[in-house]
Formats: structure tokens, sequence, C-alpha cells
């Protein structure tokens, strides 16, 4: 069961109705719209109150912490866009395939242009997205607002778009605190339906004291329904100050009983009943919330059914302080109940935050080891490599080992290759003893990472295929792993019968298992030993099924499809269908930045294969370029049997190609195709370098390089080019 996705908030009945900011936006042709202001401006009711207006046609995305992923961030929007109309296309699998960074953006606003307009997308409390990788994508948004759509965004801080760019091009609507101010007939209106009134000498005074601040008339109208005199209220920016009026005129008024179940459910970002029950131990905390948010604006309801709640930040910011001069034992006690609560209602990833406050390192550890597979999977890299690093903060950590080991892998995955090393050599340096939540062994976990990095070649490989076999769960889909790396180990080292057992056992070990990507990437080695005995028959037939697999798990961004399409390519060669080898080449090709040293069997298989292809197709320079990749892992992982003879004697055929000027998509490097995708963004040169842990002269070379084999002159020629050359794959 996964957090709620926050809906519009439904509009409260006591709140000032802002008419002339709702005109103001109504009547706004900006596509995008910015309210920056601090807390207690009202920010959220303007939108909650403009969203009315603007009826269903609106997306709404309250951010967190949790949004400081980009996958996490743009899945919520789509989510968001997708209840409002069926997107025709799947939005897991964009995200999975391409993440949610910057050079994800263009493609996407691309597909969610096809909703039909008006369309309205709100991020509240964008202050919550600090990743520079989040607020880049967002700024590449407001950059592409489509025809018809609106972007508004709400943050206490300064927004993370080049707003300097949108008031040029006059395309950004931006409120800041002097249109949030409330006016004096503003503050009659709020102060009479708090049940209090001050003479219109008194009203002007008061507005002037407080500049309008509509948290700060608020606290006032508290303070006269006590009888207490107003002496003003200005936010200056002085927290002791907005705490010493909130403790004075909300947390001194309250019952004891409201007031400890305020500061104890502080600790959660959002509440509900059930959830404010187990935290404090107590019951009837729905009710308690009702009657809290009826008669406290500072609790905010989420939704339209009194479900789920959250408090005022500056009353949140108020409430823990209260908690931090208490015994930090209770506080604990408190994030320990709410993992607890999480964990048992499905929603894990929640539990993990609240296990670490609450010090219960064992239960951080074995759910982020239980939860960091699937969330890589579903996109969400950032996420994995936080967990990771908090841990890595800590002094002991069960399972840090096998947590470290699953995530060099997971980097590997996803053509990292310096930080699969680096993962790789911390979980070496951890210790190996002890048996995991899933019944697999520390040290065959280990041995499992070694044999699939294959740093230490062919016999290695094999040795440490065996050690994780002997330490691995019976039921767990790693031993068809193991099994395929074993028969690979043997193959490298020419021992084709022996190997293509193993790959039947672990095609059927996969199959059983559920292990889709696998189960294709091992048909398509089979299909390289029956080409290899001019078995053609066979390898049509091993393909096929491979590539019904890649079609139907929509596999096609995945490391180990990029096998099954250059070796589709090559059969297709092979049967004289050159069209259809060409457009399974190019499929392949988009995935050579997956193809690094850090899985390098694989890697320099499809790396080979694609050579072949390009030769087939007559593509000497794009040969040349797979080549160069392929001679680059070697030069890191030498001893990779048989695969550096087949590289030889491939390099030997393409040195004998008289080649013109490299040039097409099909020469660019690995460092070029890195590249491309961020040219379509508002990313400078140096931003992309820095994006890209390079200098700004190695970027520059490069994107002068990209435009020569391309035969183009600008950025938007290249993109261009490049959209072209993806359409017709």
């Amino acid at each position: 069961m996964r957090r709620p996705l926050a809906a519009v908030p439904a509009v409260r009945d006591r709140l000032v109705h802002r008419a002339a900011l709702i005109q103001d936006l109504m009547s706004s042709d900006q596509p995008v719209i910015a309210l920056v202001a601090p807390p207690g401006y009202g920010k959220t009711t303007v939108l909650t109150q403009w969203a009315e207006q603007l009826g269903p046609r609106v997306a709404w995305v309250s951010c967190s912490r949790r949004h400081n992923d980009p996958t996490e961030l743009w899945g919520d929007i789509l989510a968001a866009l997708d209840s409002l109309e069926a997107l025709g296309w799947d939005p897991a699998a964009q995200l999975t395939a391409r993440g949610g960074g910057v050079e994800a953006v263009p493609p996407l606003m691309a597909a969610m242009s096809d909703v039909s307009a008006p369309v309205t997308v709100i991020l509240d409390h964008l202050e919550a997205v600090t990743s520079p990788e989040c607020m880049s994508s967002i700024a590449e948004f407001a950059l592409r607002v489509p025809p018809g759509w609106t972007l508004a965004l709400s943050s206490r801080d300064s927004l993370p778009i080049g707003v300097s760019k949108l008031r040029v091009d006059r395309r950004i609507l931006e409120i800041g605190v002097e249109q949030l101010a409330m006016s004096a007939s503003e503050a009659s209106e709020l102060l009479e339906r708090e049940g209090t009134g001050v003479p219109l000498t008194l009203l002007d005074e008061l507005v002037d004291r407080t500049e309008g601040w509509p948290a700060g008339l608020y606290l006032a109208a508290l303070a006269l329904q006590s009888g207490e005199p107003v002496t003003g209220f200005t936010f200056t920016g002085d927290d002791r100050l907005v705490d010493d009026y909130l403790r004075f005129e909300i947390l001194d008024r309250l019952p004891q009983s409201q007031l400890e179940f305020l500061v104890r459910t502080s600790i959660l970002d959002r509440m509900s009943g059930p959830l404010c029950d187990a935290v404090t131990g107590g019951q009837g905390s729905a009710r308690t919330l009702k009657v809290l948010e009826r008669h406290n604006l500072l609790v905010v309801p989420l939704d339209r059914r009194g479900d789920w709640y959250r408090y005022h930040h500056m009353l949140r910011d108020l409430l823990h302080a209260e908690l931090r001069r208490g015994d930090p034992a209770v506080a604990r006690q408190l994030h320990s109940r709410a993992a607890d609560w999480y964990e048992m209602n499905g929603m894990a990833e929640d539990a993990i935050d609240h296990a670490d406050l609450a010090g219960d390192t064992e239960r951080q550890s074995r759910l982020v080891l239980q939860l960091m597979q699937p969330v890589w999977a579903s996109g969400r890299v950032d996420t994995v490599r936080s967990w990771m690093e908090r841990l890595n903060a800590k002094a002991q950590v069960p399972f840090g080992g096998a947590i470290d080991a699953h995530g060099a892998l997971i980097f590997a995955l996803i053509g990292r290759p310096r930080e699969a090393d680096r993962w790789a050599d911390v979980a070496e340096s951890k210790t190996r003893d002890g048996t995991l939540p899933d019944g697999n062994t520390v040290t065959a976990t280990l041995a499992y990472m070694r044999a699939l990095l294959g740093r230490d070649g062919p016999a290695a490989m094999r040795a440490d295929a065996a050690l994780a076999l002997d330490g691995l769960s019976p039921v767990t889909p790693y031993r068809a792993t193991m099994q395929f790396t074993e028969a690979m180990s043997w193959l490298l080292e020419g021992e084709v019968e022996r190997a293509e057992a193993l790959l039947t056992a672990s095609y059927d070990a996969a199959v059983a298992f559920g292990a889709e990507p696998l189960a294709a990437l091992i048909l398509a080695e089979l299909a390289l030993i029956a080409a290899d005995r001019g078995q053609w028959g066979q390898v049509g037939s091993l393909l096929e099924r491979a590539l019904e697999s890649v079609e139907q798990w929509r596999l096609d961004m995945y490391w180990s499809s990029g096998l099954v399409l250059a070796v589709a390519g090559r059969a297709a060669a092979h049967n004289g269908r050159m069209g259809e080898a060409r457009q399974f080449v190019r499929r392949a090709a988009l995935l050579r930045p997956l193809l690094t040293h850090a899985l390098p069997v694989v890697s320099v298989q499809t790396l080979v294969e694609l050579c072949r292809g390009y030769l087939e197709l007559v593509d000497p320079s794009g040969a040349r370029a797979v080549l160069e990749q392929a001679q680059d892992i070697l030069r890191r992982r030498p001893d990779l049997g048989n695969l550096v003879l087949a590289v030889t004697r491939l390099q030997e055929r393409v040195d004998q190609i008289t080649v013109a000027e490299a040039r097409g998509v099909s020469t660019l490097t690995t460092a070029e195709l890195r590249l491309m995708p961020l040219l379509s963004t508002h990313l400078s040169a140096p931003q992309i370098a820095e994006r890209l842990f390079v200098s700004p002269h190695t970027v520059k070379s490069q994107i002068k390089s990209i435009y020569r084999k391309l035969g183009v002159s600008s950025r938007a020629d290249a993109v261009d080019r490049m959209a072209e050359y993806d359409r017709r794959r």
C-alpha cells in the first residue's frame, strides 16, 4: 500500500476568499505561475481556491522529501495527470526506461502534450525539493509547458527555474509577499469569521503592524478572542518571535491531552486517525484531528474525506521544538511506533525513514535490503542511493555488506561503472558473517556480486558462482543468475557443450522464478551458440521467443536486452532482411551507454554482435565505434577468454576497410551518446559538464564532434537528427 497521492485539497469554509488574487490567476495567460513567500502567507489557500474555480482539469502534487528522487517526483506528476485523462502510454515504463532526470523531460513533455488542454499542474510546497537533479527537471518543465497548459509553483524559497528567461519571454506571473498580503477588507472578513471584530481605526493599525501577513492576522484574532491586547505581529524572520506567539496563542490554551497529541504526532509528515492511534498509543485520533481542524486553521486537511491531515509548517516546527526539549527516548519510541504501523500497512518506504530516526538500524537495513531491487526497477535509483548513504554513515549496520553488494550491481546495470566499483569495494570491506532475512548468507551475496562483476576472469567467476550457490537460499531467483554466470565462464573458455547444458538449466530456473530479463538474455546466448554452428533455423526460433519476452515485458531499455537485439540484427541480416536488421541494430545501439566494464562479459558480447551487424549493413564507421568501446572495456578487464580473440579478429577485419570521415549516429562514442540527451535541455555546456563529471572543455569538444558526425551546426539540429533516428528505429 503506497502513501496516498495528494489530491486537490478541499476549500475550507472559514478561510477568506482571496477574490482579487483568484481573478488575477484566472485572467492570466502566462504558462508559468510562481507563488513565492514565507510561511503563513496563504499560498496553498490561494491555490486551492483557484483550483476550485478551474474545475476538474487540475493535477495537484504536494511536494515532500520523497520527491527528491526525480522518478518519484515525475511519477506523482504523471499519476496526477493520468487521473484527469488516461495518458494512453505507461508512465512507469517511461520512467523506468529514462529515469526522471532533466534529459527525460523533453520526451516526457512530448508524450504529455497529447493530454487535452486545458490542464493546470500545481506543485505545492516546492521548497521540500532540494535535489539538483529534480530542480533541473522542474526548470526544464517550466520552459516546455505545452500550449493550453499552466504550471503553478508554490514555495517558501526562491524557485529552481530560470525566472529571468521566463520574464523576458513574458511567460511567468510572479506572486509574492506584496500580492499575498491581506487588504484591510480581507483582514476585516478574517476577524469576523473568527468571531472577533475591531473598529476601523484599529483595523488599519493591525494591518499595518502585521503587514497584512495572513498568519499574523489569524493569530491576532485568537488573541482578541481571549481578550488579550494585540500589540502587533509582523513577520520578520525571527523564528523565536513566531514560536513565542504560537506557543502563547495556541499551545498554552489547549487542553493537556490535545497538546500532548499534537507534540507526539508532529513526527509525521501527514497524519491519519489509525496512524496517530498507533503512534500515541491511544484511541479516537480521527475524531481529535477533525476537532483540531475545525477549531484551528493550522491543522490542514489533505483530502475531501477527512482521512489525512498535515500541520502547518510553522506549527509543526514549534511542535518539533517542544518534542526535542523532552526525553530523546520518547521521540525514538514514537518513530518506532510509526515504523511499525507503516510496515504493517504495506508502506515500507515510510517505515525506513522512521526506523532511521528511531535508531532501529536492524529494521532499516532489513527493509532497505527488501526494497532496493523493486525500487530500483521502478526507476528510483536516487532513492536507493540515499538509503545506502544513510546506512553507510552508521557505525554498525546489519546486512551492510549485502546491501552494498546489491547497490554495486544496480549501478552496474544502469551504466555507472565508477559507482559500481566504489560500492563493490565498500561491500568487500565489511563483515561476511551472518544470514540475511531472505535465507541467503552474506558470504554468498558477496560472491554473487563478484561473479557478476567478473573482475578476475572466467575461473574466478566460476569459483565465485559455486561459492554463491552454496550459500544462496533454494528459493531465491539469484540461483538462476549464478547458473547463467557459471555457464558464461565455460563459454569464455571454449567449453561450449558444458556451457550450453548450464544455459538450458538456468533458463528453466529463470522462467520458474519469473526472471524475464534473464530468461530473454539466456535465449540470446543459446541463439549465439546455434549461429556459430550454422543452425539458423534454431537461431530464429530462439530469438522469436526472446523478442516476444522483450516486447511483452517492455524490456527495451534493460541492459540485458542489448544482446537480444544485437543478435536479432545479425540474424535478420543473415536472412537478407536488411531493413529489419537495421531496426534491431538501432535499438541495440541505444543501450550502448549501459555497456561498461562493470558487467564486462555480456557488454563485450553485445558490442561484438553490434560490430558484426554494422559490417553486414555496410557501416564500417559504426563498427569502428563499437569496437573502440569494446577495447576500452578490455583494457580494464583483459581476462575475458575468447572474447579478446573475437574483438581482435573483428578489429583486423575493420582495419582492412578504407573508411571515409566517420559520420552518422552509429559513429557516436559512448561519451557522446551520454551527452546527446542533455543537448535537448536548457542546460549550458558548463552545467552539462558538471552533471557528467567532466571538464567544460571536454563537453565542448564532444559537442563539436557530435555536430561533425551528424552533419549539423547547432544543438537544435542535432536534437532533431537524433529524434529522427529514434523514430526510424
